[in-house]
């Protein structure tokens, strides 16, 4: 999930640096490349961490590796390794749990966001099969939370799982580090402009979850060829 990313102030209290977790430069400044590790594995394989910054946080990582800006000093192999760890054993694990705990998982939450997530990852299971679908929910906010434990709870072939969440797993997550990496090393001082480079990134990433919407929207309204039209007045 993409949130705006604000230069962090002092938050001390107690002597103790409080950290904003729905903050990418807070968490990256706090916490460095395990902090990406953690946040990608609680977002892809765990229902609770539908809300956290997925996507800003790889690409600001990548950017920050390059431009070493807002006082934060990351290395790029660990960022890369980072990553692509927290992604595919979160992902794993979340399937691991829908296996297990099955449709329960998401019927002891009333978010209306995960539901509405579910029911887009039951719809891209259904139109593009397992394969596809596992690969596509990883650029699709929220989606990606819920698509790996419901792909456990609906029986998706665990070989099948496993091979194609690697392998989006790995594009998706190594893909935006590598993205943020290429505009800092070619950009100067681009960190000063994060908050409208996260605000083009939030509007790609949610570019496919609202071509479904309006897809699904026109799927509703037109009615399915063959059926008949309902008659006018001037008919009856």
């Amino acid at each position: 999930m993409l949130l705006p990313i604000t230069a962090p102030g002092p938050h001390e209290a107690g002597g103790a640096l409080a950290v904003n977790v729905l903050d990418a430069t807070s968490l990256l400044s706090s916490f460095g490349a395990l902090g990406i590790a953690v946040v990608l594995f609680a977002e892809t394989g765990l229902l609770v961490g539908f809300f956290l910054p997925g996507d800003s946080l790889l690409f600001t990582a990548g950017l920050l590796c390059a431009s070493g800006g807002s006082g934060v000093h990351l290395t790029l192999w660990q960022v890369l390794l980072a990553a692509v760890a927290g992604a595919l054993l979160g992902a794993q694990t979340g399937y691991a749990l829908g296996r297990r705990a099955g449709p329960a998982l998401l019927a002891r939450t009333r978010n209306r966001r995960l539901h509405e997530g579910a029911a887009r990852a039951a719809e891209l299971l259904d139109r593009y099969g397992h394969a596809k679908a596992v690969v596509l929910a990883r650029f699709v906010p929220v989606v990606r939370t819920v698509l790996n434990p419901l792909a456990g709870a609906l029986g998706v072939p665990a070989r099948t799982f496993a091979v194609w969440q690697v392998a989006g797993g790995a594009v998706w997550s190594a893909g935006l580090v590598l993205g943020g990496y290429a505009l800092g090393s070619s950009v100067p001082h681009v960190d000063t402009y994060l908050l409208p480079i996260v605000a083009v990134i939030v509007v790609v990433s949610l570019a496919p979850l609202a071509r479904e919407v309006l897809r699904g929207r026109r799927a509703a309204a037109d009615p399915p060829a063959g059926t008949p039209a309902r008659p006018s007045r001037e008919d009856v």
